[in-house]
């Protein structure tokens, strides 16, 4: 039977969706992680205690998990697993993307400097200490944004307009890195950097990549600005509703930035801004789309995103990768302020909604919220399938009227 190894972060929301997929493949799983998981002991040998930052030690986990149980996969599942994969993957001679540029994926800074080389499109930037006075972080140029060189979800990503306000986000910002769940003690904080704002539309791009060619899975109108001062993405929605011409650009925008940046094998995600000077990507991830976002998509016969990654991934036959013909869009339901969740009302209301086909709330009440820049996680995904994209856009935005959050 042919087995795999999902390294799955202890934050993730994926778990469930790729434990399904392997089941209807009739694939064994392993779950490689730093927590025990739920499930530990009904799996028994089928899960593995790694660390996921500690890339040496978790290589070394996955090997001699390999010599007693060979595995025919390794799979990263969100940021975290991503640099861990690689290296697993590599020792045990599976098909992997390079470590060097998974590396460079996760770097805001060296992927700055590998699509300029490639002459792609790319924000000017300087990157500062953590400790760095903020009264003393200059800019030639006004608006930019200040973010940390590696973190993911437009965690801690902050316009500034003038001196005032890049000091108070270079401040904001340079807590978040210090903050103990992004820098454990006694590791240095991140660097942070400061980059030209770039205006225009942005959309995003879900791709396979197979030997180095990437096939275009799908890509996702954001039809909500993304201006600032924070950038809280909210909805998505597939098919691309920009002229065949540009969402053109868009594919091969993004190849470019994969060939430059190195990332050869598996699912990539990038986001790409769109102006009168062309096709600026922002981000080009070495995994697949987060949170629950990936429901949307389905493929030939309803085939899940998850089942594409683990059969290209264990070298199984892979079906059409065409995309199902009706519309489909996400919206990541915001966190509105801080405190302590208390209900969400309106739940049967917003599922009335036609179009509306599913709405998963992952904060359970009691929970602590907080939402960007210092936040990581949404308060939950709504899901819609339509006819045209409008009308899935429209379902998703009627139904989150009907919803009552309620925080203390």
């Amino acid at each position: 039977m042919t087995r795999i190894l999902l390294l799955i972060p202890s934050r993730t929301y994926r778990t469930a969706d790729f434990v399904e997929a392997a089941r209807t493949l009739d694939v064994e799983v392993v779950i490689g992680t730093e927590e025990r998981p739920a499930l530990a002991d009904v799996m028994g040998e089928r899960w593995l205690a790694l660390s996921l930052t500690d890339v040496a030690s978790g290589r070394q986990a996955i090997v001699d998990y390999a010599h007693e149980h060979a595995l025919d996969a390794v799979i990263p599942i969100d940021d975290g697993s991503t640099l861990v994969a690689a290296a697993g993957a590599a020792a045990l001679g599976l098909p992997h993307n390079r470590f060097a540029a998974v590396a460079a994926s996760r770097d805001k800074v060296r992927t700055r400097e590998l699509l300029a080389k490639a002459g792609l499109n790319t924000p000017r930037f300087r990157t500062w200490p953590a400790d760095a006075d903020p009264e003393e972080v200059p800019s030639p140029t006004f608006p930019v944004v200040v973010k940390p060189v590696d973190l993911s979800g437009s965690r801690g990503v902050i316009r500034a307009d003038d001196p005032g306000e890049l000091a108070g986000a270079f401040a904001r910002v340079a807590a978040i890195v210090r903050s103990p769940d992004v820098c454990p003690a006694g590791e240095e904080p991140q660097l942070i950097v400061v980059e030209d704002f770039i205006p225009g539309v942005e959309v995003a791009l879900e791709g396979l990549l197979r030997g180095g060619r990437l096939e275009v899975l799908a890509i996702f109108d954001k039809p909500d600005p993304l201006v600032g001062p924070y950038f809280e993405e909210t909805i998505y929605v597939t098919p691309s509703r920009l002229p065949a011409e540009t969402q053109s650009l868009v594919e091969t925008t993004a190849a470019a930035a994969t060939r430059a940046i190195g990332l050869t094998e598996g699912p990539i995600h990038a986001e790409v801004r769109l102006n009168e000077s062309g096709a600026w990507v922002l981000e080009v991830a070495a995994r697949s789309i987060g949170g629950l976002c990936a429901r949307t998509l389905r493929f030939g016969a309803g085939v899940p995103l998850e089942e594409l990654i683990i059969r290209h991934a264990a070298r199984l036959p892979l079906p059409s990768l065409e995309r199902e013909h009706a519309a489909a869009g996400v919206m990541m339901l915001p966190i509105p302020r801080a405190g302590m969740l208390r209900e969400v009302h309106g739940r049967d209301e917003a599922l009335a909604v036609p179009g509306i086909e599913g709405l998963v709330i992952t904060i359970p009440t009691g929970g602590r919220v907080v939402p960007l820049p210092e936040g990581d996680r949404y308060l939950g995904f709504m899901f819609a399938r339509a006819e045209t994209p409008a009308q899935a856009e429209g379902a998703l935005r009627e139904a989150h009227r009907r919803l009552e959050i309620v925080i203390e």
